[in-house]
């Protein structure tokens, strides 16, 4: 590449270094096939269907969108360009797949048309069904294709004929706003269920959701940039409203079609589905405040459920990938939070300890589980950020990956696919592994960055908070302090600090313009503990906040570090922009300057299951309007001397509209704060644009520049 071209236009271009980079991998239980999506280059954004074959090492195109659809540009549904928002998709082409249970045949919809590819012969054709078609899945046998279309479920042949609607909304029983097979809104944005549907073993039956949006109070949201285009209705369910009605249908081939059957009034939130040879369908549902959840069984004659287990917690009650499942023997997997540590329990029998915090259940064989874990609270030697695979047995628990970093795996039969990032090299490593030994790796074909990203894992104070430290690069000890720029997300779900190069490319960038950024993930942030995840509830303006004063104080503190305690600023995105605007805010002692990025200011506006489950309900007490940035409550907590803080929000956002960005900024003036609003035209909570993204960088540093008194 171009060693002229600048970081900011690279991280635009590249979308983050993720482009021609593989995922999304299928391992064939046969272990003859590996199939991934990669595009072509470190900057094309088209995905590809790729066969790596084990053996041979050899890569080979099973499905190539630019011939698929003969040159043409992809056109996109609105169901579509909802789902890809949900999942933060910002690439193009084949973005998802799905596979039977052979992992012969692979089905997937480009714009809005569905196609397979026979994944043994590398052919891949069109199936002509009504459009646009949304979510395809081959049945486990390989001989149907489930998909969405206008609202219903339909079922074709793989061979293209015999298409025909399977659930769909009736005229007498459902209205304009009832969709079968497809997630509502919460469930894909918040519970990682982008699910509507899902097979039986036998290949005769599904199950399938049923969504009534009616009871979901409505917005709207424009582009003031385009007046003559009218506003986008978009179903909402913000804290303390309704959410949407979800009921599951077993509906077989045949025509049948039976309601399961569980009290939905106390448990409205359909959290998990798992349906394999191994057990009966399996559910998990959840109250509304998250605090107790059942495990059921369905009796797939009659539609009736049994609870198996019953999980409660006065806090609330986590979600997690591969979970829970049935092993292949017949028992239940679950992940738990017992005894102060997050444990993989099967059956009735705690498997792992609190050395281990189990985060995902990534595959179950005969003979062990294999489980994605960090360091738990009772770790001998924990690794500040590091991630990796275990194998877990009634015998013990044995790290599976190598080497201090990030580890994820993928794995069928005898095959495994492992991804490695490191700190030390850019991207990350993927290797073929057959019984145990590397027999191939897949290329990455992303670019490497223009710099190199070097931080200091540490950890800061009392409570051990995991920090990054970064400094510009030739930076020497007798240079001086540093202007301090605090770069956090701080919140749930987003763990900054880890043992990978590529999360820290932006920090290094704002460090190479003379700053010593710090990365630090407080209370509330994941991998660490149960205890530390729910130190937060009720309390996100507290704990997070005092968190990065903390941080910051104790790494100052220390001598080791070059912060210059008196040219402090903050930075962030989403629940980091809400930190960073609170920052300023409440406690402008410290920090002398900040940047909200798409900041969520009144929780009341921001949706039930990820809301309540932190806050309660909003009409419980004043827990809202102490966590709020705009209520009188809320900014009674902002104190002189005000500060400069930059807000920027995209005005096409659907999960924090743009009215928590307008309303924080009408507060600020009525209070006298200073701020600046810088709007977003057509952009949403993600910011895939060449020019959106590199602009932001630059007026993001300039801003800071200015504010510190930099030069």
């Amino acid at each position: 590449m171009d060693g002229e071209v600048s970081f900011p236009r690279q991280f635009a271009r590249t979308q983050r270094f993720t482009l021609g980079a593989p995922r999304g991998f299928s391992v064939a239980p046969d272990g003859g096939r590996v199939v991934f999506l990669r595009s072509r280059g470190g900057t094309e954004r088209a995905n590809l269907l790729w066969v790596c074959e084990p053996g041979s090492g050899e890569e080979r195109i099973a499905a190539d969108p630019e011939v698929l659809l003969g040159g043409a540009s992809e056109e996109l549904s609105a169901e579509e360009r909802a789902r890809r928002e949900r999942s933060r998709e910002g690439s193009a082409g084949i973005v998802g797949y799905a596979v039977d249970d052979a992992v012969e045949l692979a089905a997937f919809a480009l714009s809005g048309r569905l196609f397979t590819a026979e994944l043994r012969a590398g052919t891949a054709r069109e199936l002509a069904v009504p459009g646009p078609v949304v979510d395809p899945r081959p049945s486990p046998d390989g001989r149907h294709v489930a998909y969405v279309a206008d609202g219903a479920l339909r079922v074709v042949g793989a061979d293209g004929g015999g298409d025909r609607i399977v659930a769909g909304p009736s005229a007498a029983s459902d209205g304009a706003d009832v969709t079968y097979g497809l997630a509502e809104f919460v469930a894909a944005e918040e519970m990682d269920r982008a699910r509507g549907f899902w097979w039986g073993p036998g290949s005769d039956r599904l199950l399938v959701a049923r969504v009534d949006e009616a009871p979901v109070r409505r917005w709207w949201i424009a582009d003031p940039a385009h007046p003559e285009r009218g506003p986008q209705e978009v179903a909402y369910p913000a804290a303390g409203t309704d959410n949407a009605e979800v009921r599951l249908l077993l509906v077989g081939l045949d025509g049948a079609r039976t309601e399961v059957e569980w009290d939905r009034k106390r448990y409205p939130y359909l959290a998990r589905v798992h349906w394999s040879a191994a057990g009966p369908p399996l559910l998990l549902v959840q109250a509304r405040d998250q605090r107790s959840a059942l495990y059921l069984t369905v009796d797939t004659a009659t539609g009736r459920t049994r609870t198996l287990h019953v999980d409660e917690d006065p806090v609330w009650l986590e979600l997690f990938p591969g979970v829970p499942a049935w092993t292949p023997g017949g028992q239940l997997v679950r992940i738990a939070d017992e005894g102060g540590a997050r444990v993989l329990v099967v059956g009735d029998r705690p498997l792992t300890g609190p050395q281990l915090h189990v985060r995902a259940v990534l595959d179950m064989s005969d003979s062990d589980i294999l489980v994605s874990a960090s360091a738990g609270p009772e770790a001998e030697d924990p690794e500040t950020g590091e991630i990796h695979v275990h194998r877990v047995n009634e015998l013990g628990t044995e790290r599976f990956s190598e080497g201090r970093g990030v580890h994820s795996a993928v794995r069928s039969g005898g095959v495994c696919v492992v991804s490695s990032a490191s700190l030390e090299s850019s991207g990350a490593t993927v290797r073929v592994l057959a019984n145990g030994k590397p027999v191939a790796g897949v290329a990455s074909y992303a670019q490497r960055p223009v710099l190199s990203a070097r931080p200091r894992l540490t950890e800061a104070g009392a409570r051990r908070i995991p920090c990054a430290v970064l400094l510009p690069t030739g930076y020497e000890a007798g240079d001086g302090p540093l202007p301090v720029l605090m770069d956090p997300y701080g919140g749930p779900h987003g763990q900054r600090v880890v043992a990978a190069h590529n999360p820290y490319l932006t920090s290094q960038w704002f460090a190479d313009q003379g700053f010593a950024v710090v990365v630090a993930d407080g209370r509330g942030t994941p991998g660490r503990s149960p205890a530390w995840e729910k130190a937060v509830a009720g309390d996100f303006a507290g704990a997070t906040l005092d968190d990065q004063v903390a941080a910051l104080q104790a790494l100052a503190a220390t001598g080791d570090h070059p912060l210059d305690l008196s040219r402090v600023a903050i930075r962030g995105w989403s629940y980091g922009g809400y930190l960073a605007a609170l920052a300023v805010l409440r406690r402008p002692d410290v920090f002398h300057a900040g940047v909200a990025g798409a900041p969520v200011t009144d929780w009341r506006l921001y949706d039930t299951h990820y809301t309540e489950r932190y806050l309660g309900l909003p009409e419980d007490g004043d827990t809202y309007a102490a966590n709020s940035l705009v209520t009188d409550e809320g900014l009674s907590g902002a104190v002189e001397p005000a500060r400069p803080l930059m807000i920027v929000h995209g005005m096409a956002d659907d999960n924090v509209v743009a009215a928590h960005t307008l309303r924080l900024s009408s507060a600020l003036l009525a209070a006298g704060h200073p701020h600046e609003v810088l709007p977003l035209s057509g952009v949403t909570h993600m910011t895939p644009q060449e020019q959106v993204t590199e602009n932001l960088l630059l007026l993001q540093v300039a801003f800071l520049k200015r504010s510190l008194g930099m030069k």
